[in-house]
């Protein structure tokens, strides 16, 4: 089945749930997921990305049919976000942070709001696309990062703004493309700068008024000057050198996950900067809180715990990977425990209140170390992968074995889904002197393509023959496999699973699958039409209706920064336009919705 659309829904006939009848609270939040709403960017707080649907199933999903498309209209970057649905209306944002509501049901748009970007100004400050990765919402409000540094608390019913807070500067390399998340009545957003020299941090922000309420940076200061508090004091005696001058990195740019029982948020932090050790003088230094998920506590800002993944990181290691908050049942003990599919290639089971070392396995092809030492959770880095002028080729590379694209837990099959690069290398030399440049800041040059190259020996899965990415069915329990299927990639696309014993992925390609959460046996395969910029799927109920939903689609990325922006209704249609695309059980899909 083709089916030529931007965004994907799927709808199917059962019992309604009703629409929330009062604003999104800390109540509200706290149990979403049981209603047929997407009230946060993983679904839930703890970022599970299940839902307790299953009017589409297995014996059904096969009769998933198009419902309605709607032109996002923006161009310039993938579509990374994953939209909301509350009260009945679909809420989503799109490239240069355009924010948009449409009808659930229809796909009819109800507003559009344009920040008005500098694009001229801003993108040659942006790492890596024009990209916003989602909102949030609480009481009657919509939160929308802006890439130029601007957080917008904007009216959910007319899209009018509200407040505005300055989260930080483009002019200091820093730009926001990861979707806010709500705490206690907060709201948290960290700052995106990877491969340029920042400070990486994030902050909360109360969520009625706007007003900072704390800020927590992931890597210390001059140390010349006041600490901002212990965490940072301790941290700087992980590091040598001028190191400050360049940053330190440690860019706080998507994984996020709170435990209101706990009062603990969970942030994952970014690589050092620059990349090799080497240019940031450190002599074996471990770097805190670089590579990391840190737990501060809600109320106050203040640090509970960390754990490095990457200590001394000279591989572009970030640690921002979605963390799901679940309880396992661990060799006969109940555990609160918080897991990532990290970009260095392993899987890590953590205690999530104390941030005890439990257990991690490569779930993918990893050279960079020879295991993780399960005492101690350190990893052995192998000797072999330090680099300096002489270059080395590392597996993960720098795209990671699994990156930004969602993956998600069901607690009936045990097994979390995760995108997976099975195969994926880069290869690592030093500048001697840094100097950081557009484009190319991290101080990494690239080798001779005549050079002979050593790679360490590998440890993990061997990538599947024929691809390069997989659908990985991982359980965390026995940090072992339970299937995998050819297809997809660490970046782009993502996993949803449901109730209905379904695992939908989407592929960078536009193809929606969706394949049996027990067994990996594909049940759909749907051509969307939209062939790349592929962000992850979503489900939701309205009027009794189950929906899945899918943006994808980048269209012309700004060939000349200072052209005018072209009359979209003069222009002849644009290859790969953006669009949000749904699908529903059978009948017919009426009238696809405009973008104004």
């Amino acid at each position: 089945m083709k089916v030529t659309l931007a965004v994907l829904t799927v709808s199917c006939a059962g019992l309604a749930v009703a629409q929330a009848p009062h604003p999104v609270d800390d109540g509200v939040l706290r149990n979403a997921g049981k209603s047929g709403e997407w009230l946060s960017y993983g679904l839930t707080q703890g970022e599970t990305r299940y839902s307790l649907l299953d009017q589409i199933n297995a014996g059904n999903v096969n009769r998933l049919a198009p419902a309605w498309s709607y032109d996002l209209g923006a161009r310039g970057g993938s579509q990374e976000a994953t939209p909301l649905v509350w009260h009945g209306t679909l809420f989503g944002i799109t490239n240069w942070s355009i924010v948009f509501a449409v009808d659930g049901r229809t796909g009819k748009e109800r507003w559009r709001w344009d920040p008005e970007v500098n694009q001229d100004a801003v993108f040659p400050r942006i790492c890596c696309g024009a990209v916003n990765r989602g909102l949030a919402i609480y009481e009657n409000l919509i939160f929308a990062p802006v890439i130029d540094g601007r957080l917008e608390a904007l009216d959910a019913e007319t899209g009018k703004p509200v407040w505005e807070a300055r989260i930080a500067f483009p002019q200091d390399q820093y730009t926001l493309t990861m979707a806010p998340r709500i705490a206690k009545g907060k709201v948290i957003v960290g700052v995106s700068g990877g491969d340029k020299p920042t400070r990486g941090f994030f902050a909360a922000y109360d969520a009625l008024t706007g007003h900072l309420d704390w800020k927590f940076y992931t890597v210390p200061g001059d140390p010349s000057k006041p600490f901002e508090n212990s965490a940072m004091k301790k941290a700087a005696q992980t590091w040598d050198g001028k190191f400050w001058k360049n940053g330190g990195g440690g860019a706080v740019w998507d994984g996020i996950a709170y435990d209101p029982d706990a009062d603990l948020l969970y942030v994952g932090t970014g690589n050092a900067e620059p990349w090799p050790e080497k240019l940031r003088e450190q002599n074996g230094k471990d770097n805190l809180y670089v590579c990391s998920i840190v737990a501060v506590q809600v109320s106050t800002g203040e640090l509970r715990w960390y754990y490095q993944m990457v200590p001394g990181d000279s591989w572009d290691f970030d640690s921002v990977q979605q963390m799901i908050l679940t309880d396992l049942n661990i060799n006969g003990r109940l555990r609160k425990v918080i897991m990532q599919a990290n970009k260095d290639g392993f899987f890590y089971v953590l205690d999530r209140m104390t941030g005890e070392f439990i257990s991690a396995q490569p779930f993918s092809q990893v050279t960079w170390a020879k295991g993780i030492d399960q005492k101690t959770g350190r990893p052995m880095i192998n000797p072999e992968v330090r680099y300096g002028s002489d270059a080395v080729t590392v597996s993960p590379g720098g795209g990671g074995a699994h990156n930004w694209s969602p993956m998600s837990f069901n607690p009936k099959t045990g097994l979390v889904y995760i995108p997976t690069s099975t195969a994926n290398t880069w290869t690592y030399a030093s500048e001697a002197v840094y100097s950081p440049r557009p484009g190319w800041a991290n101080g990494t040059v690239r080798p001779s393509p005549k050079a002979v190259i050593p790679s360490p020996p590998a440890i993990g899965p061997a990538p599947l023959q024929g691809s390069r990415g997989a659908l990985v069915a991982w359980n965390p329990v026995t940090q072992q496999i339970a299937w995998r299927v050819p297809g997809g990639g660490g970046i782009g696309g993502g996993t949803v699973t449901t109730a209905g014993d379904l695992v939908f992925q989407v592929l960078n390609d536009g193809h929606l699958l969706a394949y049996s959460a027990d067994k990996g046996e594909k049940l759909l395969d749907v051509d969307t039409g939209l062939h790349t910029g592929m962000g992850p799927p979503t489900t939701y109920e309205i009027d009794g209706k189950q929906y899945v939903a899918v943006m994808g689609g980048t269209g012309v990325v700004r060939p000349r920064l200072s052209a005018p922006a072209p009359d979209a209704a003069a222009q002849p249609a644009v290859p790969y336009a953006p669009k949000l695309i749904t699908f529903a059980l059978g009948g017919e899909a009426p009238a696809s919705g405009t973008s104004k």
